[in-house]
């Protein structure tokens, strides 16, 4: 048994399966170019990078590429509450409607409701619903009667779509899917939890995140809009489908495989008003690796405490009553739901077995729309990033068969 707090061995040949794995994601033109960084006991361990960020100008995928890490930015945000409920600033269980007070008159659809006049009374969500997909929020992608009210109101919080409060108080105003703690469903709520902060902290969320977070931890390149003199290192999107690529349901496929979704010269990150706590940022490999690191270090990174050590154990607890399967689910979600359960702001492994992939009890985890994926292992001392960009990350099994592929270099 691997003894806590001690660097674990490689196989080195075994390590570099992964670089072979890699190129035949690119070869086989199902990613445009990728990157994976492990460290294991504060140290790197392994690193490579292969492929494209932009194929149209054969830019290569660098280890200084800026990524969109979409729904990677729900542990930031999710770290960055904890940081202000450690000051005593308030409790997970306060109702969101004592900062956002659009949700005080809450409502709920009625079961089998056919149109959103179909509700009755119900209660306001608490911070820690939010923070586990259990508020009775959703998203436009998901199936049901609500998630089309978000479609067709674009109710996104994407780059482009104005400030964080006008979005909130949009959501706020139509009713919930189900009532609060009752199910487990993919959701805004994060975005929601982005908007108390501001309110709690009084600047706005980019702001609170550049000074209590990226700051300290050295994160230069991470942020809501591009990096200044990011040019040509930022990656375009891409995606196989040839419909809407964040609908999960859409298989209609494209005669590209990489067929550009958003062009990196002209995306709307350059400009964006929305700071979007569920799924705004963009970075670099090595700078999430700063984040996952400072987790995995019990919420230090060098001289910088930003959580203690108890706070980020609750943090990286099952926050459910089981795994997320057990809570009735419909909609998509970034990772496994049977022997997986939801933390704060990420999954936590229950069983391995259940899950149906290697890994230890514990294992902390989240991904991104496009493909990108961490994961903290605090038995091995491990952590891992994978970026790339590729839309949806339902698309290829990527995540599972990396972790499958680290562990079968794990030896001792």
């Amino acid at each position: 048994m691997t003894v806590a707090n001690q660097p674990i061995r490689f196989e080195n040949s075994r390590l570099n399966r992964i670089a072979d794995w890699m190129q035949s994601y690119v070869d086989s033109r199902k990613y445009p170019g990728c990157s994976t960084l492990i460290h294991n006991d504060g140290s790197e361990a392994w690193f490579h990078a292969i492929g494209l960020r932009n194929v149209e100008e054969h830019l290569p995928f660098t280890r200084d590429t800026v990524v969109r890490i979409y729904s990677m930015t729900k542990p930031v945000t999710s770290v960055a509450l904890l940081m202000q409920m450690e000051q005593g600033l308030f409790h997970l269980d306060a109702p969101v409607s004592e900062f956002i007070p659009e949700f005080s008159d809450c409502t709920v659809l009625i079961p089998n409701a056919q149109r959103l006049d179909q509700t009755e009374p119900c209660a306001v969500p608490t911070l820690h619903q939010l923070l586990t997909h259990t508020s009775g929020l959703s998203y436009s992608f998901n199936p049901g009667l609500l998630p089309g009210a978000y479609e067709a109101q674009e109710l996104d919080f994407n780059p482009g779509q104005g400030a964080l409060a006008d979005m909130v108080a949009k959501v706020a105003g139509l009713p919930l899917a189900f009532r609060p703690g009752s199910k487990w469903e993919y959701s805004v709520g994060i975005d929601i939890i982005g908007r108390v902060i501001e309110v709690v902290a009084g600047k706005p969320l980019g702001q609170v995140f550049a000074e209590t977070l990226f700051e300290p931890l050295g994160m230069t390149e991470t942020g809501f809009q591009t990096p200044s003199g990011a040019g040509d290192r930022f990656a375009s999107l891409y995606t196989p489908l040839a419909g809407d690529a964040m609908v999960p349901g859409n298989t209609e496929q494209s005669n590209n495989p990489l067929y550009r979704s958003d062009d990196y010269t002209r995306s709307s990150f350059h400009r964006t008003g929305m700071h979007s706590g569920g799924g705004g940022l963009l970075g670099t490999i090595d700078d999430y690796m700063r984040f996952a690191e400072m987790l995995r270090c019990g919420g230090t990174a060098g001289s910088e405490r930003l959580l203690s050590p108890r706070t980020v154990d609750f943090m990286m607890r099952n926050h459910l009553p089981g795994d997320i399967a057990s809570m009735g689910p419909s909609s998509f979600a970034e990772q496994p739901m049977e022997g997986v359960g939801f933390g704060l702001g990420g999954a936590v492994v229950l069983d391995p077995a259940r899950a149906r992939c290697p890994g230890n009890v514990g294992d902390f985890s989240w991904g991104g729309m496009a493909s990108t994926f961490f994961w903290i292992d605090r038995v091995l001392d491990l952590s891992v990033v994978f970026f790339t960009q590729l839309l949806p990350s339902s698309t290829y099994p990527s995540r599972a068969q990396l972790k499958a592929l680290v562990h079968g270099a794990v030896l001792s």
